[in-house]
């Protein structure tokens, strides 16, 4: 009778290249954000209707304007980024649902608990959708320049994009698309809401412009705040160069590079907020 003899099986070894760096978060996040036809679809309608809605003005100001024989970059400006103003409602939505939908479903335990570095997934998160919408953003006002060049060619007022600063308004737009979702991922995580980031985005961009044109009526300090809001600072980073845009000095508004400070003032100040209720409780 022979004994019977254990063998022992060898320790599982772990791959050296297994470890969790910031590269790997950032290609799960952006296969988790792709993945989803939300998010499709959501990209797909920003460059709908701002192609869409450009080529709608650009056509009605044909057809009521006739020719004018005079570049007009402010009119094409105009007419090219008509839908920046429904595309930052569309990036605001998405950017809430980035963060809401995985505390909606409980899959945000799982991702915390894959990746102890808390704040890494959030600036994962937020690099990946502002690429994404930045890009998207791209798409939709150069496409939008492209597709309405003809009709504003045949009314005599095209200008292209070399001219007076307007590719720098267009990626000023752009950018400000990028900039809005990760204000949204920033009050997103805040909130920990669907409904109350929605709304407390929105209520940002739309109600608090509002309301303070509202006060200004009744005291005069109040519009000097106006140029410093959210939105206000989008509208200033489209916006041609004072210096290549005259017509624009009194008006209040500030330059698209101090435009464009701004905004990054207002989303860095959620992204922050949020940051910091994401490291201290408790998903």
């Amino acid at each position: 009778m022979t004994a019977a003899t254990l063998t022992r099986q060898p320790a599982a070894t772990i791959r050296s290249d297994a470890r969790l760096t910031f590269g790997r978060i950032l290609r799960s996040e952006w296969i988790k954000l792709t993945s989803l036809r939300s998010t499709v679809w959501s990209l797909a309608l920003i460059v709908v209707l701002g192609v869409g809605l450009s080529l709608m003005i650009a056509s009605l100001g044909s057809a009521l304007g006739g020719e004018q024989a005079v570049a007009d970059p402010n009119t094409v400006l105009t007419a090219t980024t008509i839908g920046v103003g429904f595309g930052q409602l569309i990036a605001a939505v998405l950017g809430v649902l980035v963060i809401t939908g995985e505390y909606s479903t409980g899959m945000i335990k799982s991702t915390l608990a894959a990746v102890p570095g808390r704040l890494s997934v959030l600036v994962a998160k937020s690099l990946v959708l502002f690429t994404l919408v930045t890009a998207v953003g791209f798409v939709t006002v150069f496409g939008s320049w492209a597709a309405t060049y003809p009709i504003f060619d045949g009314q005599g007022t095209a200008a292209g994009l070399a001219e007076d600063g307007l590719a720098i308004a267009l990626a000023g737009s752009a950018v400000y698309l990028g900039l809005v979702s990760v204000f949204a991922i920033g009050l997103g995580t805040l909130l920990r809401s669907t409904a109350g980031g929605i709304a407390a985005a929105l209520g940002v961009m739309l109600v608090l412009d509002t309301a303070v044109s509202l006060l200004a009526i009744v005291a005069d300090w109040v519009s000097d705040v106006t140029p410093y809001l959210f939105s206000s600072a989008g509208s200033a980073m489209a916006q041609l160069p004072f210096s290549d845009n005259p017509d624009q000095f009194g008006l209040g508004l500030l330059e698209p590079w101090q435009g464009g400070l701004v905004a990054l003032a207002w989303t860095l100040a959620a992204f922050i907020l949020g940051a910091i209720r994401l490291k201290r409780q408790d998903a």
